[in-house]
């Protein structure tokens, strides 16, 4: 089963492109799939999953009130099916590292995947797999069109 995907932008200080998102999600989606067939993770089993596009400050609010720290991050999962995205964040983290913000938005939406499907990042022989995982999907889903 593959679960249906949603992209929604509730901010509106960045122009995004949330069906473009949506598209390569989709496929993005499929690519995570792949890595673990037989195991039987919250990716492999939820119906639907949401990713919202949120402001600086939505997101300033849900780091503190989940992770009790402060300030934004780039990207939040939740096991439920939701994948929350600073989209001001991935517009200075895009130019800092000289990528497109799709392209950074992109990222996020896999990383959340991997984490939906079982992937960590707390140690960094798991931030290194995970880094390594994400590349390669981020490849492979450029050529599919």
């Amino acid at each position: 089963m593959r679960p249906e995907i949603s992209v929604r932008n509730l901010q509106r200080t960045i122009s995004v492109k949330a069906a473009g998102l949506e598209k390569f999600a989709a496929r993005a989606v499929r690519h995570c799939l792949q890595l673990r067939k037989r195991e039987q993770t919250d990716l492999s089993k939820l119906p639907k999953i949401f990713v919202w596009l949120i402001s600086d400050r939505r997101m300033s609010q849900l780091h503190r009130q989940f992770l009790g720290q402060t300030g934004p991050t780039d990207v939040l999962t939740f096991q439920h099916g939701e994948i929350f995205i600073s989209v001001e964040t991935a517009k200075r983290h895009a130019h800092i590292f000289g990528k497109s913000l799709m392209r950074e938005l992109q990222l996020y939406i896999v990383h959340g995947f991997l984490h939906l499907h079982g992937f960590g990042d707390r140690t960094p022989a798991e931030a290194r797999k995970m880094r390594t995982t994400q590349e390669k999907i981020l490849r492979d889903c450029s050529g599919d069109r």
